[in-house]
Protein backbone atom coordinates (compact mmCIF):
# COMPACT_ATOMS: atom_id res chain seq x y z
CA UNK A 1 0.00 0.00 0.00
CA UNK A 2 2.75 2.50 0.97
CA UNK A 3 5.32 2.27 -1.81
CA UNK A 4 8.97 3.20 -1.19
CA UNK A 5 8.67 6.89 -2.22
CA UNK A 6 5.73 7.27 0.19
CA UNK A 7 7.63 5.57 3.01
CA UNK A 8 10.67 7.75 2.31
CA UNK A 9 8.61 10.96 2.47
CA UNK A 10 7.04 9.94 5.79
CA UNK A 11 10.45 8.99 7.23
CA UNK A 12 11.96 12.32 6.17
CA UNK A 13 8.94 14.39 7.29
CA UNK A 14 7.28 12.45 10.18
CA UNK A 15 4.91 15.31 11.00
CA UNK A 16 1.48 14.01 10.02
CA UNK A 17 -1.73 16.02 10.13
CA UNK A 18 -4.26 13.60 11.62
CA UNK A 19 -7.92 14.05 10.71
CA UNK A 20 -10.39 12.38 13.03
CA UNK A 21 -14.09 12.77 13.76
CA UNK A 22 -15.38 14.31 17.00
CA UNK A 23 -18.26 12.68 18.91
CA UNK A 24 -20.66 15.26 17.44
CA UNK A 25 -19.52 14.42 13.89
CA UNK A 26 -17.29 17.44 13.27
CA UNK A 27 -13.90 17.08 11.60
CA UNK A 28 -10.80 17.57 13.76
CA UNK A 29 -7.23 17.95 12.50
CA UNK A 30 -4.20 17.78 14.76
CA UNK A 31 -0.47 17.61 13.92
CA UNK A 32 1.50 14.66 15.29
CA UNK A 33 5.28 14.80 14.86
CA UNK A 34 6.13 11.27 15.95
CA UNK A 35 5.10 9.07 13.03
CA UNK A 36 6.94 5.87 12.18
CA UNK A 37 6.35 3.58 9.20
CA UNK A 38 6.07 0.08 10.66
CA UNK A 39 5.60 -1.70 7.32
CA UNK A 40 3.99 -0.99 3.92
CA UNK A 41 0.48 -1.23 5.41
CA UNK A 42 0.99 0.17 8.90
CA UNK A 43 2.03 3.55 10.30
CA UNK A 44 1.87 4.71 13.91
CA UNK A 45 2.33 7.78 16.06
CA UNK A 46 3.07 8.37 19.72
CA UNK A 47 0.36 9.94 21.86
CA UNK A 48 2.26 12.37 24.04
CA UNK A 49 -0.25 15.20 24.36
CA UNK A 50 -3.25 14.20 22.27
CA UNK A 51 -6.29 13.70 24.50
CA UNK A 52 -8.76 14.98 21.89
CA UNK A 53 -7.38 12.88 19.04
CA UNK A 54 -7.19 9.83 21.25
CA UNK A 55 -10.78 10.32 22.45
CA UNK A 56 -12.00 10.79 18.87
CA UNK A 57 -10.21 7.67 17.61
CA UNK A 58 -11.44 5.58 20.53
CA UNK A 59 -15.02 6.46 19.55
CA UNK A 60 -14.50 6.30 15.76
CA UNK A 61 -11.28 4.68 14.50
CA UNK A 62 -11.56 6.10 10.98
CA UNK A 63 -8.62 8.37 10.28
CA UNK A 64 -6.86 10.20 7.50
CA UNK A 65 -3.30 11.52 7.74
CA UNK A 66 -1.46 13.90 5.44
CA UNK A 67 2.35 14.16 5.32
CA UNK A 68 3.95 17.04 3.41
CA UNK A 69 7.41 17.60 1.93
CA UNK A 70 7.35 21.43 1.95
CA UNK A 71 10.32 21.71 -0.41
CA UNK A 72 9.39 19.21 -3.13
CA UNK A 73 5.72 20.20 -2.66
CA UNK A 74 4.61 16.58 -2.59
CA UNK A 75 2.47 14.81 -0.01
CA UNK A 76 1.23 11.40 1.05
CA UNK A 77 -2.42 11.01 2.02
CA UNK A 78 -3.16 7.92 4.10
CA UNK A 79 -6.60 6.60 5.01
CA UNK A 80 -7.03 3.86 7.58
CA UNK A 81 -8.30 2.50 10.85
CA UNK A 82 -6.63 3.36 14.16
CA UNK A 83 -6.00 1.11 17.14
CA UNK A 84 -4.78 2.64 20.41
CA UNK A 85 -2.19 0.71 22.42
CA UNK A 86 -1.95 2.20 25.94
CA UNK A 87 1.25 2.23 27.95
CA UNK A 88 1.53 -1.09 29.76
CA UNK A 89 -0.03 -3.18 26.96
CA UNK A 90 1.98 -5.91 25.23
CA UNK A 91 1.76 -4.21 21.83
CA UNK A 92 2.95 -0.90 23.34
CA UNK A 93 5.99 -2.67 24.81
CA UNK A 94 6.74 -4.40 21.50
CA UNK A 95 6.55 -1.15 19.49
CA UNK A 96 8.15 1.31 21.92
CA UNK A 97 11.80 0.57 20.94
CA UNK A 98 11.13 2.11 17.50
CA UNK A 99 10.28 5.45 19.16
CA UNK A 100 13.20 5.22 21.60
CA UNK A 101 15.55 4.72 18.63
CA UNK A 102 14.08 7.58 16.61
CA UNK A 103 13.01 10.12 19.25
CA UNK A 104 15.27 9.41 22.24
CA UNK A 105 14.23 11.00 25.54
CA UNK A 106 10.90 12.19 24.10
CA UNK A 107 9.81 8.52 24.12
CA UNK A 108 9.64 8.62 27.95
CA UNK A 109 6.58 10.89 27.66
CA UNK A 110 4.54 8.55 25.44
CA UNK A 111 1.21 7.55 26.98
CA UNK A 112 -0.02 5.38 24.11
CA UNK A 113 0.93 4.35 20.60
CA UNK A 114 -1.67 4.73 17.90
CA UNK A 115 -1.28 2.17 15.12
CA UNK A 116 -3.00 2.89 11.80
CA UNK A 117 -3.77 0.08 9.38
CA UNK A 118 -3.60 1.68 5.93
CA UNK A 119 -6.61 1.04 3.70
CA UNK A 120 -5.71 3.60 1.03
CA UNK A 121 -2.66 5.72 0.23
CA UNK A 122 -1.91 8.26 -2.48
CA UNK A 123 1.04 10.40 -3.46
CA UNK A 124 -0.17 13.89 -4.32
CA UNK A 125 1.71 16.88 -5.69
CA UNK A 126 1.33 20.55 -6.45
CA UNK A 127 -0.06 21.71 -9.85
CA UNK A 128 3.27 23.09 -11.20
CA UNK A 129 4.33 19.45 -11.75
CA UNK A 130 1.43 19.18 -14.22
CA UNK A 131 3.00 22.07 -16.13
CA UNK A 132 6.45 20.46 -16.35
CA UNK A 133 8.13 21.64 -13.15
CA UNK A 134 10.86 19.31 -11.92
CA UNK A 135 11.39 18.21 -8.36
CA UNK A 136 14.87 19.80 -8.37
CA UNK A 137 13.40 23.13 -9.49
CA UNK A 138 10.66 22.99 -6.85
CA UNK A 139 13.17 22.21 -4.09
CA UNK A 140 15.49 25.04 -5.18
CA UNK A 141 12.58 27.49 -5.32
CA UNK A 142 11.24 26.58 -1.87
CA UNK A 143 14.69 26.51 -0.27
CA UNK A 144 15.01 30.14 -1.38
CA UNK A 145 11.54 31.02 -0.07
CA UNK A 146 12.12 29.33 3.29
CA UNK A 147 15.52 31.04 3.60
CA UNK A 148 13.72 34.39 3.40
CA UNK A 149 11.33 33.34 6.17
CA UNK A 150 14.11 31.85 8.34
CA UNK A 151 17.34 33.69 7.41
Amino acid sequence: MLDQPMQDLIAAFPLGFVASVTPDGAPAVSPKGTFVVLDPVTIAFADIRSPGTRRNLAADPRVEVNFIDPFARKAVRVTGQAVIHPKGSDRFAALLPRWIDQFGDLARRIGALVEIRVTKAALIWTPPYDDGATEDAMIAHYKTRFAKVYP
